[in-house]
């Protein structure tokens, strides 16, 4: 299962959506700017405050990585 915690301004958030659209990967978003738990869960997983956090099965990537998205996806 893919996440992705964002904010509504953020341009790599925009790009890395627009990725997995394109390579038809489903994926659950959370808008951290509004929802404060998931805010919350995110530092928490992560320690980081800066968006996008992609959690790919657990695996929890910071920034749009597109080659470690590629990696965890099996995207060749």
């Amino acid at each position: 299962m893919i996440k992705i915690y964002t904010t509504p301004t953020c341009a790599y958030c925009k790009m890395a959506k627009e990725y997995f659209k394109s390579k038809n990967f489903e994926y659950e978003e959370y808008n951290v700017a509004t929802d404060t738990a998931k805010q919350k869960e995110m530092i928490e997983k992560t320690g980081q405050f800066g968006v996008p956090v992609i959690d790919i099965d657990g695996k929890i990537i910071i920034g749009f990585d597109r080659t470690k998205i590629n990696e965890l996806l099996n995207i060749k």
